[in-house]
């Protein structure tokens, strides 16, 4: 038997899996006239969202602050669910952003804007095929079927502050995911899996999509967020059960997104009922 050496426990144990270079994030990404003001990088917290909602509440944050775990305890998408995952397989990290200007019943786009801004980063330094599903998960292809890569979730923090949280599995291999369901950008034939530039790319498309936005006062049609978001969604057009709020269900087609971000669900009594919140499940055709 082979006796353990403790330094197989070392941060360069896992040579798949390079730890994240803060000090190069920083100087890529942190620039005067940039959205991102510093770039923090921690080994391990719960969650990166927590933890940043905590220190904007607290003051000792600003927009543009960016905090990113190497792995994440009690990592947490909507409706509380937990997402988990190998040290160094993912991307996890949350954003401050504080939209002045933008009237507070626009900023349920955020967590959809994100979505864009993540998909169209990965298209770019990934070159894997991403879709969004409504309201934030990140969908890829692995042997025929839809996976679910990552998700976004947004908390508020504060009056004036939106704390965005990015999960992504990278380098998750099939023995690794957390269920069947999930997948990861290298089982869906990535081009790159290095973390340091999908991140960059990530953060820069984030960065583009939210000013544009913020720039149009939140106006999701003028900002061509609608639009792009629309195009790169695998909801719409598709059969879905929508879980909502209070137990209730809803069943039918959906159909488009309103000027709000919402899913427009069309019955099969012929009614549009728009859907804020909630759970949708993809269905698969009668």
């Amino acid at each position: 038997m082979t006796p353990h050496n403790p330094s197989d426990d070392s941060r360069w144990s896992d040579l798949d899996r390079p730890p994240l270079n803060a000090a190069a994030l920083r100087r890529g990404m942190v620039r005067e006239q940039g959205l991102y003001r510093g770039i923090d990088v921690v080994q391990q917290t719960g969650s990166t969202n927590s933890d940043l909602v905590a220190l904007a509440v607290a003051g000792k944050a600003g927009e543009g602050s960016v905090l990113v775990a190497e792995e994440q305890t009690a990592g947490r998408g909507r409706l509380d669910r937990r997402w988990t995952a190998p040290p160094r397989s993912g991307l996890f990290f949350s954003v401050l952003l504080k939209p002045a200007g933008v009237p507070v019943d626009r900023w349920g786009w955020l967590p959809l804007l994100t979505g864009v801004a993540v998909a169209t980063g990965l298209a770019r330094a990934a070159g894997v095929d991403t879709a969004l599903k409504w309201p934030n998960d990140l969908l890829v292809t692995v042997g025929g079927e839809e996976r679910k890569a990552g998700g976004i979730l947004a908390e508020r923090a504060g009056e004036d502050g939106v704390v965005i949280g990015v999960g992504i599995n990278v380098t998750l291999r099939a023995d690794e995911l957390p269920v069947p369901q999930a997948g990861s950008l290298v089982l869906a034939g990535a081009a790159g899996t290095d973390r340091d530039p999908l991140l960059r790319s990530v953060l820069r498309s984030l960065e583009d999509w939210y000013v544009r936005w913020r720039d149009a006062g939140g106006d999701a049609a003028a900002s061509g967020l609608q639009e792009t978001y629309t195009a790169g969604c695998a909801t719409l057009g598709r059969r879905v059960r929508a879980e909502l709020p209070g137990g209730r269900n809803l069943v039918g087609e959906a159909v488009a997104l309103d000027g709000d971000g919402r899913l427009v669900i069309a019955t099969e009594d012929g009614v549009q009922e728009p859907v804020g919140a909630g759970d949708v499940v993809h269905l698969r055709p009668v």
